[in-house]
C-alpha cells in the first residue's frame, strides 16, 4: 500500500485492527489540517455540509411516485426519475407504488397459499340478506390499486388512516347494498356478473367521496351458497332450475325444428291449391267457350253438326272397348263367333259372409 500510494503510513500487522484507522487520519491530519496533531474545523465542517446535502438526492422508479413532504406538509408529488429535495429533517419523501395490484378478502381469509390452500371463513362478514328475504353466505374479493393521478398518492397516504381496513368496510357495505336489491335465484344463478359490476361501481363511488385515493380494478365472487342449514334443500331448487331451463331450451329447439316444416308444408299445400284451382278454372272457362261455339255452329248447320258430335264422339269411345266386327254372312249364321271369354270378364267368386250362429235359448229349471 506504501508502495502504490507515497506519503502513506506503513501498514501495520494485523493483530491491531484500529491501527490502520489511526494512520489514516494521522496521514490526513497531516496533510489538510497543517499539523499532525489538528484537524481544520471548517474543512470539517465542509466535508459534512457535502454530505448532509447529498442526502437530498432520490430516484422515483418507474412504477412508484415521489411525494415530497416540508415538515410533515405535502409540497408536491414527482415522476419517476432521478430528483432533489431539501435533506432530512426540512424535506422527505414518499414513494409507494401505483402500479402494484393489491388485493383484500371479504367474507374469508387465506391461511395459508398452499398448495392446497387452506381459508378461514368469517360469517359475520359473508351473511348478508337478499332483495327477497333470504340469507346468502358470499365470499369474495376486491383488486385494488393507488390512483395515478395527480393527487391519487397524497390522497392514498394521508386522507385515510387505515386504507385497508376502510377498503374492506366500504367493500362489505357496498356488496350488502347490491344484494340487498337483488334477489336470492339471481345472486346464485345468472346474475353474478351483474352483482360484481354493481358492487364494483357503489364501492368506487363511496371511495372516491372519501377522497381515499383508491381505484378499484376488479370485485370478484369467490363463493356464494346459501347458509350451511338450507345448503342441501336450495341445491336441489337450483338443480330443479336447470332441468326446467334444459327442458325449455330442448322445447324450443322442437319448435324451431318442427314449426318451419310445418309452414314449408302449409305453403306447399297452398300452392298447389292455387294451381289446381286454376287448371279447374281455365278448363271450365274453356269447355264453356267451346260449347259456346258448338252452339253457334249447330244453329247454322243443326245435321252437320249433329253428326260431327257423334263422329267424334265414336272416335273418343270406340279405341277404349273391345270390339267384334262381322259381316252379313256370318251374322246370318245361327251360332255366330263370339268369344264369351273375351266379351264377359270372370268375376270374383265372393265368399258368402258366414251365418251367425243361432243364440241358444236359456234352458228352463
Amino acid at each position: 500500500m506504501a508502495d502504490e500510494f507515497p506519503g502513506w503510513p506503513p501498514r501495520r500487522p494485523p493483530q491491531d485492527p484500529l491501527a490502520e484507522i489511526r494512520e489514516l487520519l494521522d496521514g490526513m491530519r497531516s496533510r489538510f489540517g497543517g499539523g499532525r496533531g489538528r484537524v481544520s474545523p471548517y474543512l470539517v465542517g465542509l466535508l459534512l455540509l457535502v454530505v448532509w446535502l447529498a442526502t437530498g438526492i432520490y430516484i422515483v422508479a418507474p412504477d412508484e411516485r415521489g411525494v415530497v413532504l416540508r415538515f410533515g406538509t405535502v409540497v408536491r408529488e414527482t415522476e419517476s426519475g432521478p430528483h432533489y429535495h431539501l435533506p432530512w429533517p426540512i424535506e422527505q419523501v414518499l414513494k409507494p407504488s401505483v402500479t402494484q395490484i393489491r388485493k383484500d378478502e371479504v367474507g374469508f381469509r387465506t391461511v395459508d397459499v398452499g398448495p392446497p390452500a387452506r381459508y378461514r371463513e368469517i360469517d359475520d362478514e359473508a351473511l348478508m340478506l337478499t332483495g327477497d328475504e333470504n340469507i346468502v353466505k358470499l365470499e369474495f374479493i376486491v383488486q385494488y390499486r393507488i390512483r395515478p393521478d395527480a393527487t391519487g398518492v397524497t390522497d392514498f397516504l394521508f386522507n385515510v388512516r387505515d386504507p385497508q381496513s376502510t377498503l374492506r368496510a366500504v367493500a362489505e357495505a357496498g356488496m350488502r347494498e347490491v344484494v340487498g336489491r337483488t334477489n336470492i335465484d339471481s345472486v346464485l344463478t345468472e346474475g353474478k356478473e351483474r352483482v360484481q359490476e354493481d358492487a364494483q361501481q357503489v364501492v368506487q363511488a363511496i371511495l372516491d367521496r372519501y377522497a381515499s385515493g383508491i381505484e378499484i380494478v376488479t370485485v370478484k365472487l369467490q363463493d356464494v351458497d346459501p347458509p350451511n342449514q338450507v345448503s342441501d334443500a336450495f341445491k336441489d331448487v337450483i338443480s330443479a332450475q336447470q332441468d326446467k331451463e334444459r327442458l325449455i331450451n330442448e322445447a324450443f329447439g322442437y319448435a324451431n325444428d318442427v314449426v318451419p316444416k310445418a309452414r314449408g308444408e302449409a305453403a306447399q299445400l297452398l300452392n298447389e291449391a292455387d294451381g289446381y284451382r286454376e287448371a279447374k278454372v281455365r278448363e271450365a272457362t274453356g269447355t264453356a267457350q267451346r260449347f259456346i261455339a258448338l252452339e253457334e255452329e249447330y244453329a247454322k248447320a243443326k245435321d252437320v253438326t249433329r253428326r260431327r258430335l257423334y263422329l267424334e264422339t265414336m272416335e273418343d269411345i270406340l279405341p277404349r272397348v273391345n270390339k267384334i266386327l262381322l259381316d252379313d254372312v256370318a251374322a246370318k249364321q245361327v251360332v255366330p263367333y263370339l268369344p264369351l271369354d273375351q266379351v264377359v270378364k270372370p268375376r270374383r267368386l265372393e265368399t258368402p259372409p258366414a251365418e251367425p250362429a243361432p243364440a241358444e235359448r236359456p234352458r228352463g229349471r
